[in-house]
């Protein structure tokens, strides 16, 4: 089934992907394309509408990005945000420049005006907060357009051109900050262009069985099953698809958080698969053993990990087609166009040397993070495997700080369970995005009971987020703090202090290795 598409045209913004999950979250799909892909191969798609992102650039710039003038003749809906709204303005005639210092030039949070006749903001509030990120003016807006909303310093916050059906916004409608945002991006979306709301995980799911099905054929499959949400859920898509043709092999290196390795292979029992799973704690544990340094176990893990699922592979025999839990922001980021490459991804880009097979199947590779969790649901997994807590590939290696043992490993796990366990009582674990516990290399002294102890220091963590690029620290109530720290003092052994870490990111990284 062909779905209606929105194209979103990426001009280097920071909130490039942000934009897209917005358009998702209101039933519409949408892709992500660098802004030099040519017209023809946008028209492809057969998109009901663009959106033009934000962008570091400023437009009159000789160097800035630009964009195919003959999309302006197409007939189809546009929203410029930001750099998207000013680079519109130019092209069709209107002029940018450069702000001043005491006027037009406006950063965060900012009381707005807006004109509800107008399509975007319809049925919207007529004043709210708008989050702003612009040091350039429209000195002089394009002829066609009107001005749609304002502020105290800037008069041209939003400008529209209902005709064309072409709109305007210098503020972020898809940040949190900006009040009714996501109304103002669903009215572009159902009022401009006209979409019908076809994207759902259920006709998703349905849409890649058949898919997966018709590339599969008779063929056996592979699947590196980690235990984390995205390799979890493409391995139930599969499972769905092709059954026993499909073989998991799950490596428990021993580095994972309390009963998670049995709540794995228990998820995925309803399925007839070839289900592998691989207890090699002992050999993870003796190739770690008087390692310290962070980057030392990291490569030590993956290089293990590989091993294991190629001895494990080569059992098999012939595999037709390897699985990857590729999701979209690992497509994004790994670098689209211009736009820079936040990080590579081990899934994008190449394909590993490791096993003997035919092709790769990434499922889950047009899908952000919140789509996944949702397809699992549709294929029936535990609500406690889809709402997974962020887990690094190294596992609890790198929350144990300085060397690995297996009693820190023990230590560590209890201690983390019950931070998970009370924080899932208070109703707090849906509102943040990680939450964890880090055993320190620090020990301290204590009283407990009559006695002088010397334990070790455990370290709380909590962070919230739109993108883990920028992390706060959670503000978490205080008696939640003592209710967990009174527990883990008392239920687990070789711990007698607790402290909770109020670092941000930056200057600190979510981890701490």
């Amino acid at each position: 089934m062909a779905h209606q598409t929105v194209i979103v045209l990426d001009f280097g913004g920071q909130y490039n992907q942000l934009i897209a999950r917005r358009v998702r979250e209101c039933g519409v799909y949408c892709e992500v394309k660098p802004y030099k892909t040519p017209l023809a191969q946008l028209l492809e798609k057969k998109p009901i509408g663009f959106i033009f992102t934000g962008g570091p650039n400023s437009v009159y710039d000789p160097a800035a990005p630009q964009v195919d003038p003959a999309i302006f003749t197409l007939g189809l809906p546009i929203l410029g945000i930001c750099y998207g709204c000013q680079l519109m303005a130019q092209a069709l005639g209107g002029e940018v420049t450069a702000a001043q210092a005491d006027t037009a030039r406006e950063y965060g949070k900012t009381e707005t005006f807006y004109d509800t006749a107008c399509t975007l903001f319809k049925g919207l509030d007529a004043q709210g907060i708008s989050w702003m990120s612009h040091g350039d003016y429209m000195a002089q807006v394009p002829q066609g357009f009107a001005l749609a909303a304002h502020s105290a310093a800037c008069p041209n916050v939003a400008i529209a051109d209902e005709d064309r059906r072409f709109y305007g916004v210098q503020f972020h409608p898809e940040v949190n900050h900006t009040q009714n945002g996501l109304a103002m991006i669903r009215n572009f979306l159902y009022g401009a262009c006209g979409a019908t709301g076809d994207w759902t995980m259920g006709d998703y799911k349905e849409t890649a069985i058949r898919s997966i099905r018709e590339k599969v054929g008779s063929g056996k499959v592979l699947l590196a099953l980690s235990g984390g949400v995205d390799s979890s859920v493409a391995a139930a898509l599969l499972a769905e698809a092709v059954g026993s043709q499909l073989t998991c092999v799950f490596v428990d290196h021993g580095l994972m958080r309390l009963n998670e390795g049995d709540e794995v292979e228990e998820a995925f029992s309803k399925w007839s698969i070839n289900f592998i799973r691989v207890n090699a704690e002992g050999l993870f544990l003796h190739k770690l053993a008087g390692v310290r340094d962070p980057e030392a176990k990291r490569k030590i893990i993956g290089e293990e990990f590989i091993r294991v699922f190629e001895q494990e592979a080569k059992k098999i025999g012939q595999v037709d087609f390897l699985v990857q839990g590729t999701i979209y922001p690992d497509v994004i980021e790994s670098g689209l166009g211009d736009a820079a490459v936040i990080k590579s991804h081990h899934n994008v880009g190449g394909l590993p040397d490791y096993v003997d097979f035919k092709e790769i199947i990434e499922p889950l590779r047009l899908l952000f993070k919140d789509e996944v969790r949702q397809l699992g649901r549709e294929l029936g997994l535990p609500e406690y495997l889809v709402m997974r807590q962020p887990f690094p590939g190294p596992g609890l290696a790198i929350r144990v700080i300085g060397e690995v043992t297996k009693d820190k490993l023990d230590t560590l796990r209890l201690a983390d369970f019950i931070f998970r366990d009370e924080m899932a009582k208070a109703g707090e674990d849906r509102n943040l995005d990680q939450y964890f516990a880090v055993l320190t290399n620090m020990r301290s002294v204590g009283v407990m009971g009559d006695g002088r102890t010397y334990d070790y220091t455990l370290a709380l963590r909590a962070v919230t987020t739109d993108d883990f690029m920028t992390a706060d620290w959670a503000r978490i109530p205080f008696d939640l703090l003592d209710r967990t720290s009174t527990r883990i003092v008392n239920e687990v052994p070789k711990i007698n202090r607790v402290v909770y870490d109020i670092t941000s990111k930056p200057p600190a990284t979510v981890e701490f290795e």
